[in-house]
Parts: structure tokens; C-alpha cells; sequence
């Protein structure tokens, strides 16, 4: 049965009705109902919260309109307080949606334990890499006479020796007795007056002194290149590892130096 003009254009006219419905209800789907259930286009800034208790986590992200997860491995800081918030995911600043749940890590009620090092006869360098790559800090640093400068005598914990092996809890001090490079026994330093100086420089290491500073003496009546002053004096008592300065004659280039560089220049 063949259609007549009008019943064609009536049927297109509903058809274009039709289309039209549906046009507006995806439209709305996407712009009025999705936006008004997702918060589209709507984020927040995330806030710090790491050193928050759990106790204030719950009523600060609410105000936010964020909640919070708690991750079950704990950390542990032995500066922050037990059940604080030591890390937290999205990191601060970052923007998300409404209700966006930030996952947290809590600092740990008990310090976890750690084996305490052998570090001595170590240098003191490598003792404060040592104990900080296992989270132990350094305490304090107690010098003794001892010719292997900055090396480790004793290891300490709570004022006693601790040895290697033992568990102590993370974050603990270790004090660290250090030798400071000087002999323990006093002797009576020699006379290096009126001596080439290259001779007393000899004889001044050969001592186990360090050679400290050289000052050059100029217009003097006294031959050049001799000792004419020495500090300390000659006959003072001195320890292993302690530094004597000279003064010379007639030492036109002399330059004055420190101990443990070049010691003079002609």
C-alpha cells in the first residue's frame, strides 16, 4: 500500500521528534545529570596532613570532603609522634575530585629494631654513613690521644660499650670515642736551633711531629736556611701527632704554609 504526501511528512516530522528526544536526553545525561552526580569540573586541592593523628584525620578530611585509608604497613620516625601521619598519597597540592579517598602511612607505636655495626678501628666517616643508612644517629663525639687520627675507638650506647650484633631500636644515639691523631705519651721536644732547615724537617717527622707553619726571616747576621726560632721550645713536653712551626734565615722566597702542603719554595 503505496503512502500518501501527507502521511510521509507526517511520519517524518515524528521521526524528527523522536531524534530530537533523544538528542536532549544524551545531552542532558552528559551535561546536567553526570556533572551534578560527579562533581564535574569541580576538584580540591589536597592538604598536608602528615603529622596528624589518626584522631584528627577523620573530622579535617571531612571538611575537605575527602576521606582517608589507612595502609597497613606502618613506618617509623623517631621525630614524629606514635600514630601520626608520616606519608600521605596524593601527595599535598595534588587536585582531585570530591570524596577522593588519600591513603596514609602512621608512624609505627614501637621503634622497629636494628643490629648494631662494628665500626671500630673505621674511620669517623664512614662510621656516620654507616649508622645513618640503618637509622641510627650519631651522638657524641669524644676524642682521645691516639696516632690514627679519626679512626674509631669504641662504639657507645646509652654510656657503654655496645658491641657489634646487638638490637637496639631505630633512631638511637651511638656515641662514638675518636682518636684525635696525637700520641698519648709525652716526651721532651729536641732543639732545632741553628739547624738547616731541611735537617729539622727531617728530624721533626722523623718524630712523629707534623711540620706546621715556616716564616722566613729576613736581614738577619745569621747564615741562611738555619733555625733561628721554634714553636714550641726546644725541651718542652710535646705528644706524638703535635705541630712545631719553625722560623728561618734568610729565606728570600720562603713562602709561609700550613702544615701538610709544600713547605717551602726557593
Amino acid at each position: 500500500m503505496a503512502w500518501t504526501k501527507r502521511e510521509c511528512l507526517k511520519f517524518l516530522l515524528n521521526l524528527g521528534g523522536m531524534a530530537a528526544v533523544v538528542g536532549a536526553l544524551v545531552l542532558a545525561f552528559f551535561y546536567v545529570y553526570l556533572p551534578a552526580t560527579t562533581n564535574h569540573g569541580e576538584t580540591i586541592t589536597v592538604p598536608n596532613i602528615v603529622g596528624l593523628s589518626e584522631e584528627q584525620l577523620e573530622e579535617f578530611l571531612t571538611q575537605k570532603n575527602l576521606r582517608y585509608e589507612v595502609v597497613p604497613d606502618s613506618g617509623f620516625s623517631s621525630s614524629a609522634e606514635p600514630l601520626t601521619v608520616l606519608k600521605q598519597y596524593p601527595k599535598e597540592y595534588s587536585k582531585v575530585k570530591e570524596n577522593r579517598k588519600i591513603y596514609v602511612t602512621l608512624n609505627a607505636v614501637n621503634a622497629p629494631r636494628v643490629k648494631m655495626p662494628n665500626l671500630k678501628d673505621g674511620s669517623l666517616k664512614n662510621a656516620k654513613i654507616h649508622l645513618e643508612s640503618l637509622g641510627l644517629k650519631v651522638g657524641k663525639l669524644i676524642y682521645k690521644p691516639d696516632r690514627a687520627e679519626n679512626a674509631i675507638l669504641e662504639q657507645l650506647y646509652k654510656g657503654k660499650v655496645i658491641k657489634a650484633g646487638r638490637l637496639i631500636p631505630k633512631g638511637s644515639e651511638i656515641d662514638l670515642v675518636v682518636a684525635d691523631g696525637i700520641g698519648k705519651d709525652k716526651f721532651e721536644l729536641d732543639n732545632y736551633l741553628d739547624t738547616p732547615l731541611d735537617e729539622a724537617m727531617v728530624a721533626i717527622k722523623g718524630a712523629n711531629l707534623t711540620i706546621g707553619a715556616i716564616f722566613h726571616v729576613a736581614e738577619v747576621d745569621s747564615l741562611s736556611g738555619l733555625v733561628l726560632k721554634q714553636s714550641p721550645e726546644p725541651g718542652e713536653r710535646i705528644r706524638e701527632g703535635e705541630t712545631v712551626d719553625l722560623w728561618v734565615a734568610n729565606y728570600d722566597n720562603l713562602k709561609i704554609v700550613k702544615a701538610n702542603t709544600e713547605y717551602y719554595e726557593k
